[in-house]
């Protein structure tokens, strides 16, 4: 079982490595980044609960467990909510960290207080330590914490898709699975005596839920969110070639095996149409950075700087 925990903590590091590097700058969800490094502390204290030879140490690696998962609640709520459409002010966000700080404090007193934990035995299993505890009157105060978050987590994405709120209600309603998943492991946890922590899985699988929304998220954007492009003087471009006889003989013009991607073919198009970035944004449902970003891809496979260079190809 150490080795099941050392090869989920590794992939648990991974993660929010990959997220700096696939995910833009602009587009980086502070929450989902404390996620990361939640589920990453979580997954270290299960790895260094089980490697644990003194009872000291297997409570220093239950609190740094608990760290973790006081914080992972919180940030799957902001992140939700904020798939869902709702945002909150200051206040609300300071109170809810510091009813986590609270939580937390009350994790703190096992091995000095028996209001927690009553008390604890160390015991091996399949060359693993493991905890067995026996809960204090505080404990029960765990279980509203994480039922309130995973209730607060319910009502928001219900009413999202109730009042189509949301970014995305495909992507809510994907949310909302990873919350009733969550919720399943949790319970079965607490029903059932497993010989290993399986919400180090269920956390992982969250993560990788998340990161492949934010992922998804950083090119499409809802429609509703993209202004309505300013009224402008349309420029008329006189031209006995049609648009895709246009596209096609700037294709030939290409090297052999270099082609365009269909992104690519999207943002000609509506260069060849006399559209703005901004108008261009609209048609797709794309945000005008990454009409941008696709517009000077396209810029260098053609080898031109403008969009007058672009038509300029056509007295080649």
């Amino acid at each position: 079982m150490v080795i099941a925990y050392s090869f989920i903590f590794v992939l648990s590091l991974l993660l929010p490595i990959g997220y700096y590097f696939f995910v833009r700058k602009d587009q980086k969800e502070p929450w989902l980044l404390v996620l990361f490094i939640a589920v990453c502390v979580v997954n270290l204290g299960y790895l260094l609960l089980s490697l644990s030879k003194t009872v000291e140490f297997a409570l220093f690696a239950n609190k740094i467990v608990y760290f973790g998962q006081v914080l992972v609640p919180l940030c799957m709520f902001m992140l939700i909510s904020k798939l869902s459409g709702f945002t909150y002010k200051k206040w609300v966000n300071y109170t809810l960290i510091g009813i986590g700080i609270l939580m937390f404090s009350l994790v703190l007193t096992t091995g000095h207080l028996d209001w927690y934990y009553k008390s604890v035995e160390l015991i091996y299993v399949d060359g693993a330590a493991k905890l067995v505890k026996e809960y204090g009157f505080l404990h029960p105060t765990n279980l509203i914490y994480v039922l309130g978050y995973f209730v607060a987590m319910i009502a928001v994405t219900s009413v999202s898709i109730k009042k189509n709120k949301g970014k995305s209600q495909k992507l809510v309603g994907l949310m909302l699975v990873v919350v009733f998943g969550n919720i399943g492991m949790w319970i079965v946890e607490k029903l059932i005596t497993w010989n290993f922590e399986f919400l180090s899985v269920s956390y992982l699988m969250s993560e990788l839920v998340f990161f492949f929304v934010y992922w998804m998220l950083q090119d499409y954007i809802h429609k509703n969110d993209v202004p309505v492009a300013e009224k402008r003087v349309s420029v008329i471009f006189i031209d006995s070639t049609n648009r895709a006889e246009k596209v096609k003989q700037i294709i030939s013009t290409l090297p052999n095996g270099t082609t365009l991607t269909s992104r690519q073919m999207d943002i000609l198009e509506g260069i060849l149409a006399g559209k703005s970035r901004k108008e261009i944004a609209i048609d797709l449902h794309l945000s005008e950075n990454t009409v941008k970003m696709h517009t000077t891809s396209l810029y260098k496979i053609l080898k031109v700087s403008s969009r007058e260079e672009i038509f300029e190809l056509f007295a080649k």
